[in-house]
């Protein structure tokens, strides 16, 4: 397995995309701010999941890319609805 020069610019993307929502959800000013940090390190991590399975030539990855990105969705709007409280 070697990657090509296109495999490695998006996969040194997806880290730059990963290292860059860390940073945003520790430094967030905001609890609003950290959920979409948070948000968008899941969407990230489902990308380099389905990159892996396209990688390996494996479809086991694409499931493991589908229960992780449907669980960081319900996990992301849980935080959500708790930090919206109480107001409609």
């Amino acid at each position: 397995m070697t990657l090509n020069l296109l495999e490695t610019l998006a996969f040194a993307m997806a880290g730059a995309a990963l290292l860059l929502g860390l940073l945003r959800l520790v430094l967030g000013p905001g609890a609003a701010d950290r959920v979409v940090a948070a948000d968008t390190l899941s969407v990230t991590a489902t990308a380099v999941i389905a990159g892996l399975a396209a990688l390996f030539e494996t479809p086991l990855y694409l499931d493991v890319a589908l229960i992780f990105g449907v669980l960081a969705f319900v996990f992301v709007v849980a935080i959500a609805r708790t930090i919206e409280g109480d107001r409609q």
